[in-house]
């Protein structure tokens, strides 16, 4: 899964960046225009791999894994730099939207000013003009095709980006509309930036964690989406970008010290990791053995033989049948001899949708 962090300049990206990474990259106090993105992987936390680990005791251990990538921040006005940066996001799963709440003298807010519903309406706007400069580009292009070489456009395709010209223009990002399955196939090659679901994080300052305040900031931010048709592909986190660095810098037994003074649950890494999963709709298979206990990372409704497949393409070719065992099961019993000997092992066949915690023995032949 890859996440690109977005946001206006100075909204605390590259301090969340380093928060869910543990880096330390350097975040300046004013806004820059130039830069190489920052990569950082991270393992997902998964209680599930560490106890199938201590009872197989495995050569090798594998978290399935996240990747987040931070872009400079987006330049309110200027299409031309943004469209450069939206270009290099074009291959993320979903978009991680910093939206600034906090107060700092010292660091610079380019609008001026603290406004996080401004802000998150000037983030959307910025994506929606992208793609309408897409679909106008895309329009024209067909239409000088058939001009000049009668060359007759795809009229599904047309009728698609006509659609969506007509929502970006009434201020509706692509993620919140419904498109049947040949609509999204007709414009998937064009890859636009507001179809991508976005996890709003609302980057406060301390004393906003305690209490009531940022709830009511995430209802103020509730009402500039309050026209989108489809809700569910937009989602909001708040922390402190600031606090969790410093959490994220920490050994493990200080780092829940600090997280039980501020009455924080768990850090934002697991927080955005769980949002981003509840969002994109995915969910996690294992295998296990002496080799190698391992997570891996599926969509909800994925059938077995293409679950299979994310092992390797060869499995999912010569699949014969997955031998299926409930997580909890094997924990309530101990081993897998015990929970063979008492009937709850099951043979699936390739349709079998798989669930979150199956762990899953492959059987194939190629």
């Amino acid at each position: 899964m890859k996440l690109a962090i977005t946001g206006l300049a100075n909204s605390g990206k590259t301090t969340l960046f380093n928060a869910l990474t543990g880096q330390n990259i350097e975040a300046t106090l004013y806004a820059t225009t130039s830069g190489d993105p920052h990569v950082g992987v991270v393992k997902v936390p998964d209680e599930r791999v560490v106890r199938l680990s201590q009872i197989y005791e495995p050569r090798k251990t594998t978290f399935a894994t996240v990747e987040y990538i931070d872009y400079i921040g987006i330049a309110q006005g200027d299409q031309d730099q943004n469209r450069l940066v939206f270009d290099l996001m074009k291959g993320a799963d979903a978009l991680v939207c910093v939206i600034r709440a906090f107060n700092d003298d010292s660091v610079v807010h380019p609008n001026g000013n603290i406004d996080p519903q401004r802000d998150l309406r000037a983030m959307e706007s910025e994506l929606i003009l992208s793609d309408l400069e897409l679909i106008e580009k895309r329009l024209d292009r067909m239409a000088e095709g058939q001009q000049k070489k009668g060359k007759k456009p795809d009229e599904g395709e047309k009728r698609t980006l006509e659609k969506c010209r007509e929502y970006l223009e009434n201020e509706i990002p692509l993620r919140n509309i419904e498109l049947g399955i040949e609509e999204a196939r007709y414009i998937r090659h064009l890859q636009f930036i507001s179809i991508l679901p976005m996890i709003v994080v609302l980057n406060i300052s301390e004393d906003h964690l305690a209490g009531s305040s940022a709830e009511k900031l995430i209802e103020v931010l509730k009402d500039t989406i309050s026209h989108y048709p489809l809700k569910e592909q937009l989602t909001f986190v708040p922390l402190s970008g600031k606090i969790e660095m410093e959490i994220s810098q920490l050994d493990d037994p200080e780092s829940e010290e600090f997280l039980k003074d501020l009455g924080i649950t768990e850090p934002a890494r697991n927080r955005l990791i769980h949002e981003s999963y509840k969002l994109l709709g995915l969910i996690s298979f294992l295998t296990v053995g002496e080799d190698e206990v391992r997570a891996w990372t599926i969509s909800s409704g994925t059938e077995a033989h293409k679950a299979a497949g994310k092992i390797h393409s060869d499995i999912e070719r010569g699949f014969i049948r997955a031998e299926v065992v409930s997580y909890s099961d094997l924990i309530e019993l101990g081993s897998m001899t015990e929970v063979k000997q008492k009937g709850l092992s099951r043979l699936e066949g390739k349709n079998y949708i798989v669930r979150d915690g199956d762990i899953i023995n492959f059987r194939f032949n190629v």
